[in-house]
């Protein structure tokens, strides 16, 4: 059997696929999922621990890929594009630190446009009249931020 090799090219993709990985297993640990050691005992709960993390990890890929266009991430952007050097829009990005959308918003790492996004709520409003009380929902009105990545992720308040 003939040994495959690779060219520098190829070595680099997998080399960074590598990275991906190890990144992936970084974010389950620690970054964004935060999952810690599991104290389940059961076969059947591990495996539905497990199965959970690595669904909430498959989603956060789906955003992460959804919002690429607010979030600075020059890693994946060199995967991508097999180069040396970071892409022209990533030193546009690193030059005035700003999205290269037609409106152009702060740089976001994924977790700051996360925490941006949490501070949409719904609060209750109640109003307690002699006649009668009136209660209902009112969400925040989305900043043009978070409404850009709310039409990102295909989500309607």
């Amino acid at each position: 059997m003939e040994k495959q090799k690779l060219d520098a090219s190829e070595t680099v993709r997998a080399y960074k696929s590598l990275s991906q990985v190890e990144r992936a297993f970084r974010s389950l640990k620690t970054v964004d999922l935060k999952i810690r050691p599991i104290y389940h005992y059961l076969e059947k709960r591990v495996k539905a621990h497990v199965f959970l993390c690595l669904l909430a990890y498959y989603v956060e890929w789906h955003m992460r890929q959804d919002l690429a266009p607010l979030l600075f991430d020059e890693e994946s952007s060199e995967l991508e594009s097999n180069q040396f050097e970071p892409s022209e829009e990533i030193n546009i990005n690193s030059q005035d630190n700003n999205t290269v959308e037609k409106q152009k918003f702060p740089v976001h790492s994924f977790q700051t446009l996360l925490a941006d996004l949490a501070t949409i709520c719904k609060n209750r409003v109640e109003s307690c009249r002699l006649i009668a009380n009136i209660c209902f929902d009112k969400i925040t009105q989305p900043t043009a931020l978070q409404q850009t990545a709310l039409d990102l992720l295909s989500v309607r308040l």
